[in-house]
């Protein structure tokens, strides 16, 4: 790739997306919105800001369950806005945390916080007088939502592991570095939420985009740092993936996935969920500069054509990935190692209390949906506000949508597990099946869902846990995730059974991955309704209990037995009958 006609012939050719055109007269994410913010005849924004406010972080939603009264009422819909913060690794301060809880209580719609796949939380139901508000609260208290949707680098995921702690520090120290490096460096954020202030860990540069362009980049892009051998970010649901590599406990490197992603467009055969590709090796001093190549290379040969063809997914399929390998390595200066060895064994959390090896002891809580709202008989969210207040630790927010209350001292753990079973956030009858099933938002306040999942999925998991254990295997699980459309938020391509929304209580069902998170499902059976869905499961989990080898997991069983085929290379695989 040394010439100029040779990189024109990665770019594809056409009329760019509408988006390429609001994205470049937007003035740097600015848009019109702090107009669309003095408007006070609507609750919601302009079509080009209803797209621009992403990058700001936050999404125009309503109240889907009220949208058709009051359109009865000739009212237009509740329009509100979710607000997902930027918050590398996963990382917040007890402080932090009773900021976010009162915030949540005083001035959003649903009183609740939600905790996401994306390792970060949730505001749900802001509106419009707030949203300002909203911004300079948290930039108080040191968070942001700069980048966390819209066509950027998104919020970097980092395992959580709390048991080696040195290596998830060195990690963790990473996952910051390369959201920083990747950020967007417009003023847009300080000058319209936070009246010109300067934001932590921002910049003085001005409107220079030297990494995300002008026209910023094709598509969505999701980057994390993993810890073998847990994979709880799911790598293959990303983009760019550092893996890693360490020597005596000590960070050494990284091995670079790059090319993985899980949305698809139903009845779309040209979209396809993909598992990431080894790039190989790079030593520490390198990952900056391997992290900008990538993200690069993919601001310049990704589609801006179409855009359900624009992810680095696409890219790579569509010119090869040596090529795209090769473009990197020329423009980071670097050539790749061989990559080292490594293995996934696992993705859930470790529940309940862990010891570090530092000494200081780490409780994972289980949060259904990671959904933080005071039900009856179970105050979750006043349960954590009341940790956070005695706290000495961090809270830790897990890509699983649970939360680890870390960096415990042995004289504390009796109070911290005492206010924890008081509010239900301790619940030892929750089983290994609820354990590993996840679903995304959905309805009421997704404007994409085609069915439900949050709310769907602790029925389900009942039924689910009662067909197991009439089939004998009340011991075991299946990782069971559900979303309500097919973009890909609660990873259910990346399950052994997923189920994905295809509309009002439908779903297609997908079979086949595996414990370690390495492999895409393949599609089952098409619009199911509940029912149907649990026929299946017992019907497939019968088989499973009777001719399954020795401890062999539900997702390799439906491939050996033939029940699906293996995905192997998701442009070949995925959709082949």
């Amino acid at each position: 790739m040394s010439n100029s006609n040779e990189k024109a012939s990665q770019i594809v050719e056409g009329k760019h997306a509408d988006n390429e055109r609001l994205k470049l007269e937007s003035d740097y994410l600015r848009g019109t919105i702090v107009d669309d913010l003095s408007d006070s005849m609507t609750g919601g924004f302009t079509p080009d800001n209803y797209q621009l406010i992403r990058t700001h972080g936050m999404y125009q939603q309503d109240d889907r369950d009220i949208r058709a009264e009051r359109q009865k009422q000739k009212l237009e819909p509740l329009h509100n806005v979710m607000l997902r913060a930027r918050m590398p690794g996963g990382i917040i301060t007890p402080k932090q945390w009773l900021a976010i809880d009162k915030f949540s209580h005083d001035k959003t719609s649903y009183g609740s916080i939600r905790l996401t796949t994306r390792q970060t939380f949730q505001f749900h139901g802001v509106l419009k007088p707030n949203i300002k508000l909203m911004h300079q609260t948290l930039n108080e208290y040191g968070i942001d939502s700069i980048a966390t949707a819209g066509d950027v680098n998104r919020n970097v995921l980092c395992t959580s592991n709390p048991v080696e702690s040195e290596l998830h520090k060195e990690s963790y120290e990473w996952a910051k570095k390369i959201s920083e490096h990747l950020l967007p460096k417009t003023r847009a954020y300080a000058e319209i939420w936070l009246d010109g202030e300067k934001i932590e860990g921002g910049t003085e540069e001005g409107d220079v985009e030297p990494i995300l362009g002008k026209s910023y980049l094709p598509r969505k892009f999701k980057t994390t740092v993993v810890i073998p051998p847990q994979n709880d970010i799911d790598v293959h649901a990303n983009d760019l993936n550092f893996v890693a590599i360490s020597e005596d406990g000590k960070l050494v490197g990284f091995n670079v996935l790059v090319g993985g992603g899980l949305a698809m467009t139903h009845g779309d055969k040209s979209t396809y969920p993909r598992k990431a590709d080894d790039f190989g090796f790079v030593t520490l001093e390198n990952t900056l500069a391997v992290a900008a190549a990538v993200v690069t290379t993919q601001r310049d040969w990704g589609n801006r054509v179409n855009r359900k063809n624009a992810k680095t997914k696409y890219t790579l399929d569509r010119v090869g990935v040596d090529v795209f390998k090769a473009e990197v390595e020329k423009r980071a200066e670097i050539s790749f190692e061989e990559s080292r060895p490594y293995e996934f064994t696992f993705r859930g959390d470790r529940f309940g209390w862990v010891e570090g090896i530092d000494n200081k002891h780490h409780l994972t809580l289980f949060i259904e949906n990671g959904r933080l709202l005071d039900y009856p008989e179970k105050a979750l969210k006043t349960g954590v506000a009341k940790i956070a207040e005695i706290h000495k630790g961090d809270f830790r927010m897990t890509a699983n949508q649970n939360l680890i209350v870390a960096g415990v001292a042995e004289q504390d753990k009796a109070e911290i597990e005492r206010i924890a079973r008081e509010h239900g956030l301790i619940n030892d009858s929750h089983s290994e099946q609820r354990k590993n099933s996840m679903a995304c938002v959905a309805f009421p306040t997704c404007p994409l869902a085609m069915a439900e999942a949050e709310r769907y999925i602790p029925k389900l998991v009942d039924d689910v846990e009662a067909i197991l254990t009439k089939n004998g295997l009340a011991e075991e699980a299946i990782i069971l995730r559900v979303t309500g459309c097919p973009n890909g938020c609660g990873r259910a391509m990346l399950a052994e059974i997923g189920l994905v929304g295809k509309g009002p209580g439908k779903y297609n069902m997908y079979l086949g991955s595996n414990l370690g998170g390495t492999r895409i499902p393949k599609l089952y059976k098409e619009n199911l309704g509940e029912q149907d869905i649990l026929t299946e499961i017992d019907q497939l989990s019968a088989r499973w209990a009777a001719d399954r080898n020795k401890d062999e997991a539900f997702g390799d069983f439906v491939i050996r037995a033939g029940i699906v085929n293996e995905v192997k290379i998701s442009m070949r695989d995925f959709h082949d009958d």
